[in-house]
Order: C-alpha cells, then structure tokens, then sequence
C-alpha cells in the first residue's frame, strides 16, 4: 500500500506491516555462503544447500523453532513409584528439530568421510539451521567435537565414534549399544572455578589399575552440564591432584543408570529448548580419556571444535537477525518513503550486512583450515590455533551488537514477543560465553602467540595475501609487526590487539574474495577510521543499495520486485 492510501484505511485494517520472513528458501538469498562454499572448496554441497534452505525456511520449521522454546524442557527426577529416572522431557517441536539435524548429519558428517569439502559443507548447513533454532544446536555441536577428543584413547574411539555417526536420531533412555545414535555432552566447570578449570574440586579414583582407557569412579558436582539427556559426557576430575578426563556414559552395558544425578535445570536468558543442568556424580562410572594429568589437553580438542561451532552460530545468528530487519525495512513505509529508501536507514543496514558478510566468510575460512589441519596441513594448524580465538572473540562479541542494532531498525513491532527479535537478543550473548569468555579468547590467543609462534607466521601470511589490493589496508598492514609484538607480551592490551586481528583477516578476505564494494566499504570504515561508535556511521560515498542487495532475502528482493 502506498504512503497517500493510508489516510483512507479504517481502523481495525491492518496496513503497513511486512510480511513474517517465512517460507523461504534460507540459503538461496545468502550470496556470502554460496560464494564462500564455492571458495572454500564444498561446491558440491550447493544442491543439498538449496534442499535444506528450503525445509529450513517453511512456516512449520519456525514454528517448531517457536514451541521448542515456549514450551521449555521440564525435568522429572522420580518416576510415580519414587525409583530415581532423572529424565527431561521435551516438547515433540525439540525432536522434530533433532531429527532433521541429525538427519542432515550436523553431529558428525565431517568424521564419517574423508570427501573434500566436508567441513565447510557442514558449516554451510549448520550456519542455515542455527538461523532458525540455536537450542538444538548444543547437543549437536557437542557430539560432533567429541570425536576430536575420543582420539586419545584408541579402543574407546573404536567403541563410541561409530555410535556418534548414526544419522537416525534416537532419544530413548538406554545404554549406548541398544540405540540407532549417541549423542556426547560435557561437564567441565564448577561452581567455585567457572572458566578456571584447574579449581575443579571433583575426584576420580580407580577401580583397579590407573592409566588411559581403565575405569574409574567419580564424586564431585559440575555447575553446568547442558544437555544432561546425552547418552554420555565428558567430564573433568581430580587424579591425584591434577586433573584429568573421563567418558562417563548416562546407562551401564548392564542396564543400570549411572549415578549422575540431575539436581536441576538451569532457568536461563535464552537457549531455552536446551537443557542445561547442575549435576553431581555419586560414585559415577567413568573410563580415563587420555594420560591421568593430562584432562585439559585432552579435552581441549573438544573444546576448540565447539569454538569453531560458535563462530558459525555467531555468523548464522548475525545473518537471521539482518535478514529480518532487510524484511522489514524493505516493506515498512514511515514518513512518506520505504524505511530501505532513506538514506539514514541505508547507512545502517548497510553497516549490519557488512558485519554480516565479514563473520560468514572468516568463518567459512576457518572451517577449511580445520579440514586442512586434519589432513597434515602444519600452516594451516597453526593458523587455525590462533584463528579461533581471534575469530570467535570478534565474532561472537558482534553478534549481540547486531541483533540489538537490528531489534532497533523494527521500533517496537521487535520487541514484543511474538517477533522473533526478542528470542534472537536472548540467544546472542550466548556464543560469546560458550566455551570461553572474551577475555578467555583473547589470553588463548597470547598464550598460542607465546607458546607457538608458528601460529603468528600463519596468521601472517593470511594478512599478507591481500597486499597490494587496498591502500588503506596497505597501511593498515605496514603497522601488524608492532601489533604482533605486542600479543606476545601485553595481556592488558590483549583485547585491542586481537580486535585488530580479527577485523585485517576479515578485511584481507573480502579483499580476495568478496564484493569490491562490501571490500572497500569495510576497510574504509574498520581500518581506515572514517567510522564512529555505533551502527550506520559509514563514510560517505559508500553504495549501499549494492551492499544491501548483495545480503537481501530472496523472499524479499522478490516482493520488492513486484511492489
């Protein structure tokens, strides 16, 4: 409807709205991933891609996404006869989310075959279903991390990683053996370390002899266990003053539960279909994972892919909130003119999808160096250690600042519940906590600095392959040495420096790789200081309609076409 026929609408018609973004294909409209899946070397997931965007952008997917979260899980400690069950009970929206997940193999597809790509087409498919629901996405992350870390003992590897490849998702409670699929959590932090795993007051002792791979029974509590329901855990505890980690399964082979009790679910912000638990071990179970002191570097592995999985979560929730506000702006007319055709406007959405290109295409980049890694690639290891951290500390931080920016472009159709946009500012400080804060991040990124400076080559000649390409960015470059110098030894200044980082790889790579606009637009502003404290302070001369096409849904590039 046009501005001049507004006047004439009676009160209870319902004029000037945009139309929910539903019933779309979610990948289709995403020019950045396809183009990255392209570069990074995944082209032939493109026709799967285009499947799942479309499954993922039905009406009924999102509501599912909606009921899973409206209706939260609900714990049951006891059965009606008092036996002690410790069951969550899930709204049937959560597993019809799981199936299609596990369906899709986001648990465990790049472990189940040596095909090129295989890490960025997970990604590619992970980044389309975190934009639509992030509780499942915690499970599903979990599982497909473990794998890393169950290398550290062979036979245990050979019992579990074939379990966790099963696309047939499975939530009955029973051992490991009797079902379809296995899905892996973790329990690392107490209530008195949180991050600091090494104040972790939970014992192991030996049944019989010590040593990697033998059995082992547990006492102590973890603060935050998420998804309790998994048929097993990861779990960190004291072996003679040091710590050290252990496979603890939910069920015996004998049928017996093993005695980790659930003591409550946590209420929390947002990821409200996960369950995420306190727990306290009894006497637990558990066979050693890896050397008895050695718990932190076996389970780190865990840890650096479940980073990973945040920087995608990070881009995919950054990428749903812009496609939102893209919808909205596009069809919503104020003061005489589209929101999309004003200039004010333009400058701020222009400004989201270009943190929204940057974040897929460093996350894209990051995915196939850990594919690389896998396959002997030193450079790309050591560029991977330190691109985690850099990656997820700017990543993740953005997040929150887009979805609050993007929530402001709705006014107040975004704050009220039945938007999506609330939901989203719930989920969006999660990453940025999830394996490690931001100050985590960045004395991780010190301490790979300090420890291996292999990793700072790599990072590096990641910098290096776009000179020449940019003259802000020239300059840029000509001053890394002395920030560089400066991650090695000033943790006070650490956060700055691993900003700096994180915005010169996004810059070289849209350099190398994306639009020239989207390029030009982000060094100018990122790194050539023409740019204030907030969203839509880019310089003047930037062309952003082509910015704000390159991000449009589909579904709303169309309606535009047509109206």
């Amino acid at each position: 409807m046009r501005p001049e026929e507004l006047a004439t609408c009676l009160p209870e018609q319902v004029t000037n709205q945009s139309p929910p973004l539903e019933d779309l294909n979610l990948a289709r409209g995403d020019i950045a991933l396809t183009e990255a899946v392209e570069r990074e070397g995944a082209a032939w997931v493109l026709p799967e891609l285009d499947a799942l965007g479309a499954e993922l952008g039905a009406a009924q997917v999102f509501r599912w996404s909606e009921q899973a979260n409206q209706f939260e899980p609900e714990l049951k400690n006891f059965d009606r006869f008092g036996h002690r069950i410790d069951e969550v009970e899930f709204h049937p929206a959560y597993h019809a989310l799981m199936e299609l997940s596990m369906r899709e193999g986001l648990h465990a597809s790049p472990w189940a075959s040596a095909k090129p790509g295989r890490f960025v087409a997970r990604a590619a498919k992970y980044y389309l279903k975190h934009q639509v629901e992030q509780g499942t996405s915690c499970p599903i992350t979990m599982t497909f991390a473990v794998a890393a870390s169950l290398q550290a003992n062979p036979d245990l590897a050979e019992v579990w990683v074939p379990r966790l490849l099963g696309t047939r998702y499975d939530p009955r409670s029973l051992p490991a053996s009797q079902k379809h699929s296995s899905l892996f959590g973790m329990a690392m932090t107490e209530r008195q370390g949180g991050s600091d795993v090494r104040a972790n007051s939970s014992k192991a002792e030996p049944v019989g002899a010590r040593g990697n791979g033998n059995l082992y029974r547990i006492d102590g509590h973890k603060w935050f266990c998420s998804a309790p329901q998994s048929d097993a855990l990861l779990v960190l505890a004291q072996t003679r003053g040091e710590l050290s980690c252990f496979l603890v399964p939910r069920f015996l082979e004998d049928g017996r539960r093993n005695p980790v009790v659930v003591q409550r679910l946590k209420s929390k912000l947002g990821n409200r279909s996960n369950a995420s638990s306190e727990i306290r071990l009894e006497h637990a179970e558990g066979w050693l994972l890896g050397e008895e002191g050695r718990g932190v570097a076996t389970i780190i592995e865990m840890v650096r892919h479940t980073r990973l999985d945040c920087c995608i979560g990070g881009a995919a929730l950054i990428r749903r909130a812009v496609a939102e506000t893209l919808n909205h702006v596009a069809h919503r007319f104020a003061f005489g003119q589209r929101l999309i055709d004003q200039p004010l406007m333009q400058n701020v959405v222009a400004d989201l999808c270009l943190e929204s290109e940057a974040a897929t295409t460093l996350m894209m980049r990051l995915n196939r160096a850990y594919e690389e890694a896998l396959q002997g690639d030193e450079e790309a290891a050591a560029f991977a250690r330190l691109g985690t951290a850099v990656a997820k500390f700017q990543i993740t931080r953005k997040e929150t600042e887009v979805v609050r920016e993007a929530l402001e472009c709705h006014g107040g159709n975004g704050f009220i519940e039945e938007s999506p946009m609330p939901r989203l500012f719930r989920e969006s400080p999660l990453n940025a906590i999830w394996e490690g804060s931001g100050n985590v991040q960045c004395l991780d990124a010190l301490r790979a600095a300090q420890r291996a400076p292999e990793t700072v080559d790599a990072v590096l000649a990641e910098l290096e392959r776009a000179r020449g390409l940019h003259p802000v960015y020239d300059r840029w470059l000509s001053g890394i040495g002395d920030i560089l110098d400066s991650l090695q030894t000033m943790e006070v200044r650490a956060r700055r420096i691993v900003e700096k980082l994180a915005i010169g790889l996004q810059s070289s790579l849209l350099l190398r790789h994306g639009s020239a606009v989207v390029a030009d637009a982000f060094i100018r502003s990122r790194l050539g200081g023409d740019y204030g404290q907030a969203f839509g302070t880019l310089p003047e001369g930037v062309d952003y309609k082509a910015i704000i096409d390159r991000s449009m849904p589909l579904f709303t590039r169309e309606a535009r076409g047509a109206s």
